[in-house]
């Protein structure tokens, strides 16, 4: 199906923009363990390497590559843009790890892609270009990047870095010194290098852009060519310009290497690597083998695929969002490694990869403190604790879901270290964790806030160290239960005796305290006033702590059925479920942040499309599947029943903005940069579908959309293969599972068969 701006193509893989000027930049993002980047459809984006305490080199604040024709000296991009000409054929691919912007302009087609290959702290270009004119052309290609390699330019400022040419290496080379996987600084290399016989260059921004230019017309371009500068304590930038000369009809490739590295000698590597020259002395074919390369990388990776009746699903599953899963599990929210994100990412990544996300999560358990807290980021070289209090309990719902998936108890007793490099036991990681934030209580006996809990910008109700979080007392319950579990698995009967009697009591305490007659509270302030409550003037309902009632099964006396038949009351609206409502309309010093914000925005009454992914997961638990299809339609981006969202269609976004903001009604925040792609991934395998790993295998729990009549996943489940079709006979009503055939017969439990390397067709039969 198209849309406005594209479509969906390669049977999902890619996504297709159709129109330059659509109403914002739709990006894409690709990386691998240590550089990330990220391009949208004409060329936008930024990247940068990453060492393992967060310190960062920025390398690419800006690309372009300009187009000269010799012949006249008019010039363009291969971007489509900043130069905004009337191009011709354009279109921009975005795949899975690359993406590559086509166009024609004055009868010279060409083709300019990005991707991240799978290791190393660079990004390849390759332009490709076709003379279709009835005679022979010559054309000059520059690259260029606009860089913060040497830092941000401010007037005034001090720029003391080099930049040089080394013909060796056909290489523009800038020098800096930071500290990078050390504490101390060092010399750091960026550069641009190709494979052809660069015929200019320059280092030095103000003389390619020029004093008083801009990158729609840089004084280089402008003028036939660059300059050949060198680059003393100026601002830097990365330019090398190619020229070529095709005949009618004939196409030609070049190849451009962008990155970061701690030497010289690292530069020449690299392009032994990736310019290695094959026996017909082109290196088409070495490029064409690592675009494979990465393909295979994510696509292999991500496995668990669905059939729905929506095509548009299909291929968002089936691809971007177990994508951005992905990502979210490896670099968190990218403009920081947030704990929290990280390891919320990694426990949903578990469902479709929990081989890499165990991996994943052993490496975060190291910037845990010995005391069981964990820090909200890491950033720059230092651990950054921002006054977060819930950071610690996501640590067992990641093991939980792990263990579960793999079957494997002994990743309980590896042994990975504290931020203070003493070592434990993963189990003892996570015992501690419970253990500390039961030992961080306040006002009424709950969890304290802090300086926020999910929602970061309730940054001012806790900090005298007060106040409490109902949400977060409830996550802690969950983590509790999950704990206890874990526990009995191992033997540790003592420990599951006492974290129960701990949950049972903390029961009590947020049926007491967190209950205001319709629903749970949210928090309680360092003064003690209650936020979230029917008595508050705004503000009044938070969607979270309903939903986390029936995710934690905390709640008592169906308190849970009560809380979520306000959130249809009070919260939900044509765009979406709302995370709180009514929105603040002015400052509360005893809240913080979120009264700041103006109202619709995020989470000042804005739909936040994570809750509403959780959601998702609660109206199938509770078995409301007409709430499940409504809930579905009004998350997707391209689902524009209810109301037209004006969103990338192929990733799932932060949030929507709500009729309160006016002309952004219906607009989106950032995209990609959400734990939203992961929870759906999560909510629509575990709870729509109902593929609920257990340590005895899997169980069957699905509450699938009334219009699904039928549908399908496969499933990878350690070292065996499900293949599983359901069919609803019946949309109304209560809808159970009345049969099970595995492999062609009847099979009379919810809890599948399980035998290594073996493959399983089950069809299930809902009515």
């Amino acid at each position: 199906m198209k849309n406005q701006y594209g479509y969906f193509s390669d049977q999902g893989r890619q996504f297709i923009i159709t129109d330059r000027d659509i109403p914002r930049h739709w990006y894409n993002y690709m990386w691998n363990d240590t550089y990330i980047s990220f391009i949208s459809q004409v060329g936008f984006g930024e990247s940068f390497a990453q060492d393992d305490m967060g310190r960062r080199i920025f390398l690419v604040a800006g690309r372009n590559i300009y187009l000269i024709d010799c012949e006249d000296g008019e010039f363009w991009t291969a971007n489509g843009l900043p130069i905004s000409k009337k191009y011709n054929n354009y279109n921009c691919v975005h795949g899975i790890g690359y993406s590559q912007i086509n166009l024609q302009y004055n009868q010279i087609a060409s083709s300019f892609r990005v991707f991240v290959p799978n290791s190393g702290n660079c990004e390849i270009w390759s332009l490709k270009l076709k003379n279709n004119r009835s005679s022979d052309c010559h054309i000059k290609a520059i690259a260029y990047i606009r860089t913060e390699f040497d830092g941000c330019y401010k007037p005034q400022g001090y720029n003391t870095s080099i930049g040089w040419y080394d013909e060796g290496m056909k290489a523009v080379i800038g020098k800096s010194f930071k500290a990078f996987n050390s504490e101390k600084d060092s010399e750091v290399y960026g550069f641009l290098t190709t494979n052809f016989e660069p015929a200019g260059f320059d280092s030095r921004k103000n003389a390619f852009i020029g004093t008083y230019g801009e990158e729609s017309a840089p004084i280089a371009v402008v003028s036939g060519g660059c300059q050949n500068s060198y680059c003393n304590s100026e601002k830097l930038c990365f330019a090398l310009e190619v020229r070529i000369h095709m005949k009618q009809g004939e196409e030609k490739q070049i190849h451009f290497l962008a990155g970061v590295s701690k030497s010289l000698e690292d530069i020449s590597i690299l392009r032994s690597k990736f310019f290695a020259v094959p026996s017909n002395n082109k290196c088409d074919c070495v490029e064409k083998e690592q675009i494979k390369r990465v393909e295979d990388f994510y696509t292999q990776i991500i496995g668990a695929t669905i059939q729905t009746p929506d095509e548009n699903l299909n291929n968002l599953f089936n691809y971007w969002i177990k994508h951005q899963a992905n990502m979210g599990s490896r670099w968190a929210r990218v403009r920081h490694n947030g704990f929290r994100d990280l390891v919320q990412d990694t426990e949903c990544f578990a469902c479709i990869n929990p081989y890499l996300a165990w991996q994943r999560l052993k490496r975060v358990f190291r910037y845990q403190y010995p005391n069981g807290y964990a820090p909200r980021t890491f950033l720059d070289g230092q651990i950054r604790d921002n006054n977060f209090s819930d950071n610690t309990v996501w640590l067992t719902f990641a093991t939980y879901s792990i263990l579960m998936e793999t079957g494997d108890i002994s990743i309980l007793d590896e042994q990975v270290p504290f931020n203070d490099g003493s070592i434990a036991s993963v189990y003892e990681h996570i015992k501690r964790s419970i253990n500390f934030l039961w030992n961080f209580r306040g006002l009424h006996g709950l969890i304290k806030i802090w300086g926020g809990d999910w929602n970061d910008t309730l940054d001012k109700a806790g900090l005298e160290g007060k106040g409490v979080s109902v949400w977060l007392s409830m996550a802690w319950y969950r983590a509790c239960k999950q704990f206890e579990e874990i526990a009995k698995i191992l033997g540790n009967y003592q420990d599951a005796l006492e974290v129960s009697q701990c949950a049972e009591e903390m029961k009590e305490i947020v049926n007491k305290w967190g209950w205001d007659g319709e629903y749970y509270l949210t928090a309680y302030s360092d003064q003690n006033i209650k936020i979230g409550s029917s008595e508050c003037e705004e503000g009044k309902i938070f969607l979270i702590p309903q939903l986390w009632a029936v995710l934690s099964g905390i709640a008592k006396d169906q308190k849970e059925i009560i809380a979520m038949n306000s959130v249809e009351k009070y919260l939900q609206r044509p765009l979406g479920t709302l995370i709180s409502w009514p929105s603040y309309t002015k400052h509360y010093d005893y809240i913080g942040h979120m009264t700041q914000k103006p109202a619709g925005v995020n989470e000042n009454g804005g739909v936040y499309l994570h809750p509403c992914a959780w959601k998702l997961a609660v109206d199938s638990i509770l078995k409301r599947n007409e709430n499940v299809q409504e809930g579905l339609e009004k998350i997707l981006p391209f689902n524009n029943k209810w109301v037209e969202k004006k969103c990338e269609p192929y990733v799932m976004c932060n949030c929507y903005f709500t009729e309160e903001t006016g002309y952004r009604y219906a607009t989106a925040g950032q995209s990609w940069r959400t734990a939203t792609g992961g929870w759906l991934v999560k909510a629509l395998v575990e709870y729509v579908f109902g593929i609920q790993p257990t340590m005895n295998g899997i169980k069957l729990n699905p509450c699938l959309p009334p219009s699904w009549r039928t549908c399908s996943i496969t499933k990878h489940f350690r070292e065996a293969e499900y293949f599983i079709t359901y069919e609803q006979i019946r949309q109304t009503g209560t809808i159970e599972i009345i049969e099970i055939k595995v492999n062609g017969k009847i099979y009379n439990s919810v809890l599948l068969p399980y035998s290594p390397r073996q493959k399983y067709n089950v069809s299930v039969i809902l009515g």
